[in-house]
């Protein structure tokens, strides 16, 4: 009986294949990495736990890393997003516009990053960022519009401002002002779940 069971298994391979969790890799710094959090109470671990909520299944890698740039981010990438990997939501540049980066440098990266991941095929939702003001207009307006160029030149989803709701707003963040607490977490995942859901309903093979 057990070897018939195992038989009729193998016979169907494509309902195996159906039912596997989408591997997802959140590359980015420590707004992603959930400095200050628990593991379950970062970004990746929160996402995890509302797609789950919404049926679906992923395996999710927290790639994040306290400090990193968007260059940074560009050196570990082969080793961050291991192979078989479905889909990457690429969360840099808040260090870059924090220490005045030439946005230049960021926008080189991140296309670097997005050329890659391309030759890859593999998808990707690129989160937006936004200078503080500190640095100019000028610096603003150049750092501000890398995001919205490379998903147009690359042709993928843009979720413009990882912080949407949560900057500014003290009782969303930790002491610093900068990173959000879990409950500042809660709320970009309650903000970026319907982009996210319709990102992974996009990519061959998969069910939204």
């Amino acid at each position: 009986m057990g070897l018939m069971t195992a038989n009729a298994a193998l016979a169907q391979p494509s309902a195996v294949q159906e039912g596997k969790p989408i591997k997802i890799v959140v590359l980015g710094d420590s707004l992603s990495a959930g400095l200050g959090l628990s593991g379950s109470a970062s970004f990746p671990g929160q996402l995890q736990k509302a797609l789950k909520a919404k049926g679906i299944d992923a395996d999710m890698i927290n790639a994040g890393v306290s400090g990193d740039t968007s260059s940074g981010g560009r050196d570990r990438l082969d080793w961050s997003v291991p192979e078989g990997t479905d889909a990457v939501i690429l969360e840099l540049g808040a260090n870059d516009a924090l220490r005045g980066t030439d946005p230049k440098i960021t926008r080189a990266a991140l296309s670097d990053i997005l050329t890659r991941l391309k030759a890859r095929k593999i998808a990707v939702l690129l989160c937006g960022m936004v200078a503080p003001p500190n640095y100019g207009a000028d610096y603003a307006a150049q750092f501000n519009a890398i995001y919205p160029d490379l998903a147009k030149s690359f042709g993928i989803p843009l979720y413009p401002f990882f912080l949407d709701g949560v900057a500014a707003d003290a009782s969303l963040n930790q002491a610093d002002g900068m990173h959000p607490t879990a409950e500042g977490v809660d709320v970009i995942v309650k903000n970026i779940l319907p982009v996210v859901q319709a990102f992974l309903g996009a990519i061959p093979g998969q069910r939204s």
